[in-house]
């Protein structure tokens, strides 16, 4: 079986190519940006997040998000050995919870040993290469140094390049319709499930493997670590994680970082915490699998009191507003980076927080939850701009609402297109989606989606419109565009007098 591993890693087209993908699952990605005073932003290094996605044989399925960090060689590597550490027969429907726990445990060991032995010829060239390097003199500049040992230094820093970086790991399987978390730092896993009256109820599985997570700090304080130093920095070695796959330079010279010197054994770990409490019969709602980037932006934006209720609502809005999940995570990451860039922009107190934000990954399974249904046939969905203000907002958006008009000229409502803006921001109508999540007291509040050059939108100033003599107000809800494209399809020399438009 190892050798059937290592030849199936070492070919040059990668065996998962050949595992079908999971159609029950939507993946949506956003590269890092760091914005400018203009508030444009700029991608500073390549992704380096990852993912899979695959259903296999009895009703067993896997999902994974994986924060790469210094580079992706870690988060791709991983991405596709533990597929192999997984999906080659080592699961089936008769193994007990321990057994897929132990399976579990198992692979991320082996996976990290796998990835170690990847860099061994690195390591052995480094240790080389070295030798022929002239002792250190702080007053010798490198362009003093002789070509030869310029060169080294050239070699000795790209290999460096090789051996650095690593991912953190989040990983569902689902087996027998049971799920399996399992977490390596400090993604993270939601599992939303709806009752009958359609409240969505959130649960957070594993917590992240952090430098404020208590039971990690009481683990490196066994080890020796001085756990409070650990905290106060709030990082080791660049990252906050305190699990992770790879980083040789910190699972192997542990000893010479100044916080983990101290530390009796490899303080560092990829073991992960394992949950396998949750059965999935009779679940209707859906999984999440997100990556530090996304957890991060949405926190920066709006706080981290409410980030887990704010993309369920986010996530349960599109899926009601989509009839093909595929689109989904993609709408939903889109809302997130929308979110980061406006409060940069609009100078408020949480704009210090977002002048940038990492590479973002979600992954939603979804379990049984229903989708929009589609237009009935025949219909043509035409748009109609709601203009929203508030006055204590330096924002203006709008919500559309699609008016399908069906073959048997029957006038019937659409749905919201929802998504969330800065916090405090009202929510004008009490039909969107997220209401199932006002008992949590989420930030999140219906909006968005505008067309063209805003043509639609009726100007208003930020106060309240005034009554005239009449005791009305000017219209807040403009339908010009819905009649001119209703009478372009029904002009077929009938009068419009009477039927639809302004009387």
């Amino acid at each position: 079986m190892a050798a059937q591993r290592r030849t199936l890693m070492q070919s040059h087209q990668s065996w998962t190519d050949d595992l079908p993908l999971c159609q029950m699952c939507s993946v949506g990605t956003a590269p890092n940006c760091v914005y400018g005073p203009d508030g444009k932003g700029t991608q500073s290094h390549p992704n380096e997040d990852g993912h899979l996605r695959f259903r296999y044989e009895d009703g067993c399925f896997l999902y994974g998000v994986f924060n790469g960090y210094d580079g992706s060689r870690v988060a791709n590597f991983v991405s596709q050995c533990l597929t192999a550490e997984l999906l080659l027969g080592q699961l089936n429907s008769n193994h007990t919870d321990s057994d897929v726990c132990r399976i579990l445990t198992q692979a991320f060991d082996v996976v990290e040993k796998s990835y170690f032995e990847t860099i061994d010829n690195a390591l052995a060239q480094k240790a080389h290469l070295s030798t022929f390097l002239p002792p250190h003199n702080e007053n010798v500049s490198f362009h003093q140094l002789s070509p030869s040992s310029q060169k080294v230094h050239e070699r000795l820093k790209e290999l460096e390049q090789e051996l650095t970086g690593g991912a953190t790991a989040v990983v569902a399987l689902i087996l027998n319709n049971k799920l399996y978390i399992a977490n390596v730092g400090t993604n993270r896993a939601l599992l939303c499930k709806s009752s009958s009256d359609g409240q969505n109820q959130v649960l957070q599985i594993c917590r992240p493997h952090s430098t404020d997570n208590e039971d990690e700090l009481q683990r490196l304080a066994a080890l020796g670590v001085d756990s409070a130093r650990v905290k106060q920095a709030g990082q080791i070695a660049g990252q906050s994680s305190t699990r992770r796959l790879g980083d040789y330079r910190v699972k192997c010279n542990y000893s010479e970082i100044d916080l983990l010197s101290a530390a009796k054994t490899m303080p560092i770990i990829a073991e992960p915490e394992i949950d396998s409490s949750q059965s999935l019969d009779n679940v209707r709602g859906f999984l999440l699998l997100m990556s530090e980037g996304l957890i991060n932006a949405l926190e920066s934006a709006h706080g981290p009191e409410q980030a887990n209720q704010e993309i369920v609502a986010m996530v349960a809005a599109e899926l009601a507003q989509q009839n093909s999940l595929e689109a989904v995570a993609q709408s939903v990451v889109e809302r997130v980076k929308r979110l980061h860039h406006d409060v940069y922009v609009s100078g408020r107190q949480r704009a210090a927080y977002c002048s940038r934000h990492e590479d973002m990954t979600l992954l939603i399974r979804n379990i049984n939850y229903p989708l929009k249904p589609p237009a009935e046939p025949g219909g043509r969905i035409y748009p109609v701009s709601v203009p929203y203000s508030n006055s204590q907002s330096t924002s203006k958006t709008s919500v559309t609402l699609s008016l399908v008009m069906p073959s048997q000229n029957v006038l019937t409502n659409g749905t919201n297109t929802a998504s969330t803006l800065e916090e405090g921001t009202p929510t004008p109508g009490s039909q969107s989606p997220t209401a199932t999540l006002q008992s949590t007291n989420t930030q999140t509040q219906s909006s968005s989606s505008s067309s063209g050059d805003g043509s639609l939108f009726r100007q208003r100033g930020s106060q309240a419109a005034q009554p005239d003599e009449t005791g009305r107000v000017p219209p807040y809800v403009d339908f010009s565009q819905f009649y001119r494209l209703w009478g372009g399809d029904h002009s077929d020399g009938q009068s419009t007098q009477g039927g639809l438009g302004p009387q």
